[in-house]
């Protein structure tokens, strides 16, 4: 194996569950807004679980939420299940 080999396997082994639900919740967030270059999310790692805090413009927050919160709230039942098959327990917030 090479070194280049090698170093990858070695990233897929360090890859946190809550990494693999970040990248849905970026996935999806991506979609939705305008500004692709303002969102960022800050994975917080604790004894009960992941905190997935998502960071865009405040013109896009109002995307990511959705009418009376359906859009975020389906991204945290996306986030959940995904959780829940990788072995995590996961909540998403919208820190605007």
């Amino acid at each position: 194996m090479g070194a280049i080999e090698g170093s990858a396997v070695e990233e897929l082994e360090q890859e946190l569950p809550s990494d693999r639900v970040a990248d849905l919740v970026e996935y999806i967030v991506c979609g939705l807004v305008d500004d692709e270059a303002a969102v960022s999310l800050d994975v917080t790692d604790g004894d009960e679980g992941a905190l997935i805090e998502v960071s865009c413009s405040e013109e896009d927050a109002g995307r990511v939420i959705g009418r009376k919160g359906r859009t975020i709230k389906a991204i945290r039942t996306l986030a959940r299940a995904l959780g829940q098959r990788v072995g995590t327990a996961v909540e998403v917030e919208v820190v605007g």
